[in-house]
């Protein structure tokens, strides 16, 4: 629990316009949509 208290969403860019970006850049393609739950520095 320690890590997840210490750890910034904020910090991150936002999920959508990443997977937007990239599928528009023809790098990937869109198949499935997930939803970050939480973060944990490692």
């Amino acid at each position: 629990m320690k890590g997840l208290a210490e750890e910034a969403g904020g910090a991150y860019k936002e999920i959508d316009e990443v997977i937007e970006s990239v599928h528009n850049a023809g790098i990937s393609k869109k198949v499935a949509k997930l939803v970050p739950i939480g973060n944990v520095k490692g």
